[in-house]
């Protein structure tokens, strides 16, 4: 019997299974406040210099730049006497004093700091480090937790995420403020990992697309939830602490989510293990069962996984199909990933009200994530995700033909990639789970998933190129993301596959699709071939 007949004896979709469902998804929900909070805090208000301390009183003259709008970066030189040039020509030079911010609407970091001119980069640079902070999050929680659990280490990620959170509000430099964002973002990855393992091991095959999805969803909701707390709370130190403080709740009722039963048998805690699934049988109806339940019974549906406990990162290339899976997942997270940051914290680039484009962004993944969960069910894990990476790159590149003034449609092809890219990322969770053997899954998920981070860590320095020519980085995110859809055709399709236990598992289901594949094309090329040109005999039998 496999862990997951195992599972359907206890109850595979039951009471258990909502409230295990609801307790680490919910927090999802504030996950996507704190990944595209600076699209808020770090807003850019008008601006302009501030005029020297002995200018004259009067009417405050800017310079006029090239698009006929007042240069917010550079101010007229004063004459000796305090006095502006005759008209408005005159020799001009940087904010030598400061600048003077419209912040009737919000303040954020870039008026707190001068973010703005030469200073600019800084703001890209804060969001980098943030995303720095993912990656590293990645690799040493995600190992972590192999090592001390994904209860453990999701509960005390939510505790990190709080604390540093609010620590964050009350940042009195930059730099204090890059530190605290950094671990905000350790701690978002040690939740993201944890929180895809739990959610997929206590549900069974045919309901994992639609739980990973329902995942999904709560990001999305969180979306909607933002552009709200940021209208209404235009200060950026409370909005920031707003975000925050939820997780301490959420720290609590961590507790009561359920260990990964799969971990704690090859830890060696089998009698928590037998524990845990009494308590699961006896919470959907099935108390019976659990009691008839025994160590040995546990232990043989997971044989194989105990008798393969020593496995490391080096694995996932041991063997040439690990290395393909390894090589082109890591690929399609990173082009996801590179491309999805570079429109979600662009939003100030459209010309659009940042606010409604939000919810536009956030609007776009409903149909997005209902069309990824028909999509993965039908056509397969393999044409999704492809399809997916393939339609963003194009609609990426598709920006680079549309002029600047035709921002309708500027829009509606970054709400298209965007929507495309959500769904690359749904199904990208679920592919990886599903494509590494239970023994390296959260290895091999925090490894792949580790190259997203680097992505979106990058993304930010590219929109910089955009001082050499505008059209540089669409041209690069594009693609990347054409790069990463055609990596994701070399994948094996997982769809309706019970998940791999062991690596051996994979090297037989890779021989076995080859084996259909080329009985497949053999019967094709026999049906192509006359029947005057075979052999009569044959032809008649």
């Amino acid at each position: 019997m496999t862990f997951s007949e195992l599972l359907d004896r206890l109850g595979a979709i039951g009471l258990f299974q909502f409230r295990h469902l609801s307790l680490i998804c919910l927090p999802i929900l504030g996950l996507a406040n704190h990944i595209l909070l600076q699209i808020f805090t770090g807003t850019t208000p008008p601006h302009h210099c501030r005029p020297p301390p002995n200018a004259s009183a009067g009417p405050w003259v800017l310079p006029t730049g090239l698009n006929g709008k007042p240069e917010q970066c550079l101010r007229f030189v004063y004459l000796p006497n305090g006095s502006l040039p005759n008209g408005t020509q005159g020799p001009t030079e940087p904010c030598l004093d400061g600048w003077a911010y419209n912040t009737s609407t919000r303040r954020s970091i870039v008026s707190e700091w001068d973010l703005v001119c030469g200073s600019y980069k800084l703001k890209e640079v804060a969001q980098s480090v943030f995303m720095a902070g993912v990656l590293i999050g990645g690799i040493v929680l995600g190992n972590l937790s192999d090592r001390f659990g994904r209860k453990t280490i999701l509960s005390w990620s939510y505790l990190l995420l709080a604390a540093s959170g609010c620590c964050t509000a009350f940042s009195p430099t930059l730099l204090t403020y890059m530190v605290f964002r950094f671990l905000t973002g350790c701690s978002i990855s040690g939740i993201s990992l944890s929180t895809v393992i739990l959610n997929i091991e206590w549900v069974p095959t045919r309901a994992r697309a639609i739980c990973s999805t329902m995942a999904g969803y709560c990001y999305t909701i969180g979306q909607f939830i933002l552009p709200g707390l940021a209208y209404a709370i235009p200060q950026w130190r409370w909005l920031q602490f707003t975000v925050s403080i939820p997780f301490f709740i959420v720290f609590l009722w961590s507790w009561w989510v359920a260990e990964s039963v799969r971990w704690m048998i090859l830890s060696g805690k089998s009698s928590e293990a037998l524990k845990i699934l009494r308590w699961v049988a006896t919470t959907n109806g099935k108390k019976e069962e659990g009691e008839k339940l025994s160590l040995e019974e546990i232990k043989l549906s997971l044989q194989k996984e105990i008798s393969l406990a020593n496995y490391s990162t080096a694995d996932l290339f041991r063997t040439p199909i690990m290395r393909r899976v390894s090589l082109c997942l890591s690929l399609a997270w990173f082009s996801t990933g590179f491309a999805y940051y570079s429109l979600a914290m662009g939003v100030e680039d459209f010309g659009v009200n940042i606010y409604i484009l939000q919810i536009i962004f956030g609007g776009v993944d409903i149909p997005a994530k209902s069309i990824t969960i028909l999509s993965m069910s039908y056509l397969g894990r393999h044409t999704t995700q492809a399809a997916s990476l393939l339609l963003a790159g194009g609609s990426i590149l598709a920006l680079i033909f549309v002029p600047s003034d035709l921002q309708t449609v500027r829009t509606a092809l970054a709400v298209f990639g965007k929507g495309c890219l959500s769904s690359s990322f749904s199904c990208l969770f679920l592919y990886t789970s599903e494509l590494y053997p239970t023994i390296i899954r959260q290895t091999g998920l925090g490894m792949t998933n580790l190259w997203t981070r680097v992505g979106s860590i990058i993304a930010p320095m590219v929109k910089i190129l955009g001082e050499v020519h505008p059209f540089i980085p669409n041209i690069i995110y594009g693609v990347f993301a054409l790069l990463g859809g055609s990596a994701a055709l070399f994948l094996p399709e997982t769809l309706n596959r019970p998940l791999p236990e062991t690596i051996e598992d994979m090297e037989n289901w890779s021989q076995k699709a080859k084996e259909t594949d080329q009985k497949s094309e053999a019967e094709r090329a026999f049906q192509r071939i006359p029947l005057q040109a075979c052999d009569p005999d044959l032809v008649h039998s």
